[in-house]
């Protein structure tokens, strides 16, 4: 196929590629950010809100919301064009961004992050699709370059500056740092951007896009209730169970049967998306167990400043880009597999840094272990994203890219409930036990006290030591999961296809 030929849809001639890429990666370095800082924050705003027992819901409403929405935008923006989808996506980031700065309440927050999520179900993905228009295979995996840049520039400043709003001004701003970076994206694109998209009426699977809802909500509440709100052998969860996988039933024939399916299954009959899909599911739940967690350990068991726990955090965000560069040069050179069962490698020996982590080992160990988590997921996702891509047409990148982002996401959906309740299975346990003879009554949110400063010298030494033991064993169980999980995706990684497909563009 000639040039012309791959970049159909998008007008070349009169598309500004420097100026539309540079929207694109403020945009993406909007989304990268959030994570970071977030993550560094949480310990502030738990403290500040109380209600550590949503804690995992701060995330999970977001990245449910993700879940629920990328496969519906990736197919819109096949059907009427990234353009659209991408201004409607960062324009509703924006709003949830400025109510969850607004929050008074962990469920206030918790309700705007869905309004958040809902609109970063179009950004990372769609960003990624447009970029795939721009550019053929090799100048995709040379531009990863740039694209991880975005990355290691939010390791640096996310975690940083997470940690100094949270010490010297408001952890709202935390949020609304999003606003003015969402403003150039969107401007950057609707004015360089243009595209040439057959307009004609299309029929949207809402029943798809509501039974794949349906599926993954319900899954998610079953998986951070249990055992905490209901027994696991409650009737609640064998019903929530229950519902998630009729939904799920219902929704696969419904994509069978749909005109112009939320997500079409004949994309699942290529190996290499698959597999692919498969392991970006696992890898998403290493992500988050990781990044979630790990503020709160070092500032609540380590007993570190803010600051700390951003730097064990920062180390990940630069493995990341750094190997994600690493990635775009050597696809070309070694092929698709061996680059992926290098970043499977990598997920393992992070992962078994984190089993080893105690208080004794300090921060520097667990940034460490963070940084070739990092590198892991730089060489995977990656590689991932390429080889799907090449795989498809311009007709189907945009469903085929977001099914990729889906999975990770929902991967990560499921590593807040899994590992959220792991963890808060193992602290309620421990404290019901271990703090019966004590004074003070001890409930999960306790752990609360642990982020404060102020409150956690209050505390009795015992009582302290009792805290900090039980989030320290419940950590042990989170990341027995994670390498758990690292096994896995490496294991997914050997059955991609030993010769690589060619490249659908030529």
């Amino acid at each position: 196929m000639t040039k012309e030929d791959i970049l159909t849809g998008i007008k070349e001639k009169s598309t500004m590629r420097p100026l539309v890429l540079a929207a694109v990666i403020l945009a993406m370095f909007m989304a990268a950010i959030e994570g970071t800082i977030v993550s560094t924050a949480m310990p502030s705003i738990v403290a500040d809100l109380g209600g550590f027992r949503l804690y995992s819901w701060v995330f999970s409403a977001y990245l449910l919301m993700q879940a629920v929405t990328i496969l519906i935008y990736g197919k819109l923006s096949d059907l009427f064009g990234r353009k659209p989808v991408f201004t409607f996506g960062v324009s509703m980031f924006m709003i949830g961004s400025f109510l969850c700065g607004l929050a008074e309440t962990m469920e206030a927050l918790v309700l705007f992050r869905f309004i958040q999520g809902l609109g970063a179900g179009a950004v990372m993905p769609i960003a990624t699709t447009i970029v795939g228009d721009m550019y053929t295979m090799e100048e995709r995996a040379k531009i990863q370059g740039y694209l991880a840049s975005v990355w290691g520039i939010s390791a640096v400043i996310g975690p940083a500056l997470g940690g100094f709003i949270v010490l010297y001004w408001n952890w709202s701003w935390v949020f609304w740092l999003n606003i003015p970076l969402g403003i150039l994206a969107i401007l950057g694109t609707l004015l360089f951007l243009h595209e040439d998209v057959e307009k004609k009426k299309h029929n949207i699977d809402y029943l798809g896009a509501f039974l794949i809802f349906a599926a993954v909500s319900s899954l998610m509440f079953a998986l951070i209730q249990g055992g905490v709100a209901f027994p696991w052998t409650s009737w609640q969860i064998f019903g929530l169970f229950g519902f998630s996988v009729i939904s799920v039933v219902f929704f696969i024939l419904q994509e069978k049967r749909a005109q112009e399916p939320t997500m079409p299954l004949s994309i699942w009959q290529d190996r290499s998306i698959t597999i692919a899909n498969l392991a970006s599911l696992t890898s998403g739940a290493i992500l988050f167990g990781i990044s979630s967690f790990l503020p709160a350990y070092v500032q609540g068991v380590m007993e570190e400043s803010p600051l700390v726990a951003g730097f064990t955090l920062t180390t990940m965000s630069i493995g990341w880009p750094i190997a994600s560069t690493l990635a775009g040069k050597l696809i070309i050179k070694w092929g698709f597999r061996t680059v992926a069962v290098g970043g499977g490698i990598a997920l393992v020996i992070g992962s078994v840094f984190f089993m080893m982590l105690d208080p004794s080992k300090g921060p520097i160990w667990a940034g460490i272990g963070s940084f070739i988590i990092g590198v892991g997921m730089g060489l995977s996702t990656t590689t991932f994203i390429v080889s799907i891509q090449s795989a498809v047409d311009w007709k189907k990148r945009g469903v085929a890219t977001a099914s990729n982002m889906f999975m990770r996401i929902l991967g990560s959906a499921i590593g807040a409930t899994l590992l959220g309740g792991v963890l808060n299975n193992k602290l309620h346990a421990y404290l019901q036990e271990k703090g019966a003879d004590l004074k003070e009554s001890l409930s999960i949110d306790a752990a609360n006290i642990l982020l404060d400063e102020k409150r956690r010298e209050e505390l009795s030494r015992e009582t302290l030591a009792i805290l900090q033991e039980g989030f320290n064993l419940a950590l042990d169980r989170v990341y027995i999961g994670v390498f758990i999980l690292a096994v896995i995706s490496f294991v997914l990684i050997i059955f991609l296809p030993k010769k690589d497909k060619t490249d659908h563009e030529t």
